[in-house]
């Protein structure tokens, strides 16, 4: 499914961002990827969409090697990725509906599907009853909810899922991980990036560390254990 051999990433003259890294995510997998600020977890993201061009090594998603995807074809290449922010990016100028809606709009997709699966999605997140409501009328984990669904709704086989709680209260937080662990079950591949040790040893899944641009530790399911 996911595939990077021996990556390195620089910006400039000195330590680079990632060295040498080297990991496999199979399909339906959950993941967390862990480390301090600055420990290249956001360059490691930025890679696995193709926002950034790796310096060495090669990154292989879903079969196919990214060096080979042409510019014009990243757009096709992104749909099978779907991504969550901290900060949510909701369109703040419509409503929820709107906001699902426009990822299909994006792909050409039937305004007879689109009112199809709209709903559907909305429901899944449970906010099918505020559909018409604004990002600003909404909670902090409502509309991380809103962003979920989506990055959901044009089928994703992986879900990136940056700080998805990095702006949440405790409550919320722990929701938005039962929802994706609920995503998780129904085959979607999972990745997290997240400083939140607690849900991190508490939830139980593969933990990958990052530190200073190196994978430090890789433990399996249930087998984290923070020093």
């Amino acid at each position: 499914m996911v595939t990077l051999e021996h990556v390195s990433k620089s910006y400039a003259a000195g330590i680079p961002a990632l060295n040498d890294v080297s990991l496999n995510i199979d399909e339906g997998e959950f993941v967390f990827i862990v480390g301090d600020s600055g420990s290249g977890k956001s360059t490691l993201i930025k890679l696995l969409l193709k926002e950034l061009e790796p310096t060495q090594g090669t990154i292989t998603i879903n079969g196919k090697n990214l060096s080979r995807i042409r510019r014009r074809q990243i757009p096709k290449f992104r749909r099978n990725i779907g991504v969550v922010f901290q900060d949510f990016r909701l369109l703040k100028d419509r409503n929820v509906y709107d906001n699902v809606a426009f990822a299909q709009k994006v792909i050409g997709e039937t305004n007879r599907n689109i009112r199809k699966r709209v709903p559907q999605m909305l429901s899944m997140v449970g906010l099918a009853p505020k559909y018409r409501s604004f990002p600003k009328q909404l909670s902090g984990g409502e509309q991380q909810r809103v962003a979920i669904a989506r990055a959901l709704i044009n089928e994703p086989k992986i879900l990136l899922a940056d700080e998805p709680t990095g702006n949440l209260d405790n409550n919320n937080a722990w929701e938005i991980m039962k929802l994706l662990e609920e995503i998780n079950s129904r085959g979607t591949t999972v990745v997290v990036v997240t400083h939140n040790m607690e849900i991190v040893k508490v939830m139980k899944k593969r933990v990958i560390t990052v530190k200073k641009g190196v994978i430090v530790s890789d433990s399996k399911a249930g087998e984290y254990d923070e020093d």
